[in-house]
């Protein structure tokens, strides 16, 4: 099968192509490597992957489909995005752009070359806030969704725009909404590798408000597993939550315990973060057949393992 990855040098695309290449399909990445981040660290990310790779923005539709023509990909997955929901919040307009006509970019050419599945990278962001005494009711993909950053909004229009392009034209989908993801290849800006820095450097954790939030973390290991199995299974949208169910207090103890030194200093919240996030995953286990076996200690070990030796 030809397996067309957008996004394929980030954080989660270059683990997720690694994997791919292990398989018998044919994996072809692209990647506008934008200064979001080091693009360097993206550049590095591939190394070893033996994935044939070209630099490609979504947003030139132009040379999006000229590239994908030549691969004649069956299948999309569209990890491409501006992440991240402060940089939302600063920018709205950025984050609608790349997230939303460049999804529709790559719907245009999935229609256009008749490809048979996109498998899309949403977002928890899209279920909005969950107060402290919802936050130990899991999201279940019927909620009703109430984004309250540009980001997750983005995320929820790129689901309907899905949902219309299989209902109008018949291309089947997978809409994957990922739940706080960490591991090896980390994002410098998240914050799980800015604690594990700070930490390594014995320098205090800076957590926004009073660290009372909680978040679903998922391995990057376990994503990627499940996004392999949408290519081939499934249908409509889906939770990916690693059931590590922790406050941001939790996740930084654990680190500095990992790690062997570090403080935590608290500083003002931003606007846009959600309080909890917690994920119901019983259809992803019915449908696709999937579920998250990466332990939360197992899963820090590993990545702090990772951005200490990259550091």
């Amino acid at each position: 099968m030809n397996i067309l990855c957008t996004g394929g040098a980030g954080f989660l695309g270059s683990n997720l192509c690694e994997e791919l290449m292990k398989g018998k399909n044919n994996i072809f990445c692209l990647d506008d490597l934008n200064d979001y981040y080091d693009p360097q660290l993206k550049v590095s990310n591939l190394v070893d992957t033996g994935v044939d790779f070209v630099e490609c923005d979504i947003l030139n539709a132009q040379h999006l489909f000229s590239v994908a023509d030549d691969f004649h990909p069956e299948v999309i997955v569209h990890l491409a995005a501006q992440p991240g929901v402060r940089i939302s919040v600063e920018d709205p307009v950025r984050t609608h752009d790349v997230n939303t006509r460049g999804t529709l970019n790559v719907l245009e050419v999935a229609k256009k070359l008749k490809c048979r599945k996109v498998v899309f990278a949403s977002s928890s962001s899209v279920y909005g806030d969950k107060s402290l005494i919802q936050s130990e009711q899991p999201s279940l993909e019927t909620d009703v969704l109430n984004p309250i950053s540009p980001y997750g909004v983005s995320k929820m229009m790129c689901e309907h725009y899905l949902r219309v392009y299989h209902e109008l034209y018949g291309l089947e989908y997978v809409a994957l909404r990922y739940f706080t993801v960490y591991g090896p290849r980390i994002r410098p800006d998240l914050a799980v590798s800015k604690f594990i820095k700070s930490a390594y450097a014995n320098e205090p954790i800076q957590i926004y408000g009073d660290g009372s939030k909680t978040r679903d973390y998922t391995y990057v290991g376990d994503v990627v597993d499940a996004t392999i199995k949408s290519i081939t299974k499934g249908s409509g949208v889906y939770n990916i939550g690693g059931g590590n169910l922790a406050t941001v207090n939790q996740l930084a103890n654990k680190i500095i315990d990992i790690v062997g030194s570090g403080s935590i200093e608290y500083i003002e919240d931003q606007l846009g973060d959600v309080n909890h996030t917690f994920s119901n995953t019983l259809k992803a286990e019915k449908e696709l057949g999937w579920t998250p076996k990466t332990e939360f200690y197992e899963g820090l070990q590993k990545t702090v393992e990772w951005v200490t030796r990259n550091e």
